[in-house]
């Protein structure tokens, strides 16, 4: 594969970031079979993801693990239980680190609709995304200032392009390479988008979780995903080392390679281990449906079943929304599910959560 010059400069800023497409074979023989088994594992991921019992809230949920994990790369922490727990509760009662990780989640919800919509995506829009997770209005970096060091030692490894202007131009190029037709792979052109991003880094704060939602987006943009079910964080995180390595590659010495192998590999991975989940969430489902029909006393509707199945916690409210019961009749229904073990009740303040604790322990693998 051709390289370019070598860049090596990590206390300089990369003003000269070259522009895409980038030069050299992006599809080597090794590129191409990786990206054949990636497409499959995303194609058997998009059929299963049809069979998911909700298209808003469970599909939030599984979302969510991307929102956290994303945002634990970038020292966020929070927990399953608390985050899915907000999805049942008022903001108030919500912890800080919690919020940060739901606006993760608000961020890949604003750019999915955004693309179902038929719009285009635009600097704007890149900056509402930046603005959506950090709660406040964000622009451009204009000056010097941003690097990017090694967590462990603390040494600068790169510092990025520096100018409003400069970095405007960058991302524009960046787009155009999203939305103009190519005959190279799809997966391949998402493996250079997220590259760019990241060397691009055009915001003072956030942009690791950007790229990330850029690359839940892009798969949808292109039709190789129709819901934002994919979360590659967990393979970053599980080997940050390879992840930052790949991208020094590019950086120092245009080796492309070993970049988009790192990150089509991550593809394949994280595709069958979400239809896997997927398929464990369908197959409880099914037996919970079967297993309650025969054992309530009272209650049993496959619409019920399927709502607390929507999300971990179900509240009395859900119910009372969906039409299945009044407050007094709800409340009975799922004392009923507890007590047969398919839900799990918990009292917080005054407040009843019940959880479903197989579909937690699924989501949260």
């Amino acid at each position: 594969m051709a390289h370019r010059e070598t860049f090596n400069r990590p206390d300089e800023p990369y003003n000269d970031l070259p522009a895409l497409p980038p030069l050299g074979d992006l599809e080597t023989k090794a590129i191409l079979k990786a990206a054949i088994d990636a497409h499959v594992a995303l194609a058997e991921l998009r059929s299963a993801a049809k069979t998911l019992p909700d298209d808003g809230i469970l599909v939030r949920a599984i979302a969510l693990q991307e929102a956290r994990i994303s945002s634990e790369i970038e020292m966020v922490v929070t927990t399953n239980d608390e985050l899915y727990r907000a999805l049942s509760q008022q903001e108030e009662f919500t912890d800080p680190q919690t919020k940060e990780v739901l606006r993760y989640g608000d961020a890949i919800w604003l750019g999915y609709g955004h693309l179902r919509k038929g719009s285009a995506m635009d600097v704007p829009l890149l900056q509402r995304l930046a603005s959506v997770i950090l709660k406040f209005d964000l622009k451009i970096r204009e000056s010097r200032g941003t690097r990017v060091g090694d967590p462990r030692t603390g040494r600068v490894v790169y510092t990025p392009p520096i100018g409003c202007e400069r970095i405007t131009a960058m991302l524009e190029n960046l787009l155009e390479y999203w939305h103009t037709e190519s005959t190279v792979d799809p997966l391949v052109r998402l493996c250079v988008i997220h590259y760019q991003f990241e060397a691009i880094h055009p915001f003072p704060d956030a942009n690791g979780r950007v790229g990330r939602v850029l690359n839940i987006l892009f798969l949808v943009s292109q039709g190789l995903l129709d819901k934002p079910i994919l979360y590659l964080s967990r393979a970053i995180i599980e080997d940050k080392s390879g992840y930052y390595k790949g991208l020094r590659k590019v950086t120092e010495y245009g080796d492309w390679e070993t970049w988009v192998l790192y990150m089509l590999e991550n593809l394949s991975v994280t595709a069958i281990e979400t239809r896997r989940r997927i398929e464990a969430i369908h197959h409880e489902l099914e037996a919970a449906i079967d297993y309650a029909e025969a054992s309530m006393r009272t209650g049993y509707s496959e619409e019920l079943i399927r709502l607390v199945f929507s999300q971990p916690y179900t509240r009395i409210s859900f119910l009372e929304r969906a039409g299945i019961a009044k407050r007094q009749t709800a409340s009975l229904y799922l004392q009923e599910l507890e007590r047969i073990g398919i839900l799990q009740g918990e009292k917080r303040g005054r407040e009843m959560y019940y959880l479903n604790r197989r579909l937690f322990e699924i989501l949260g693998l």
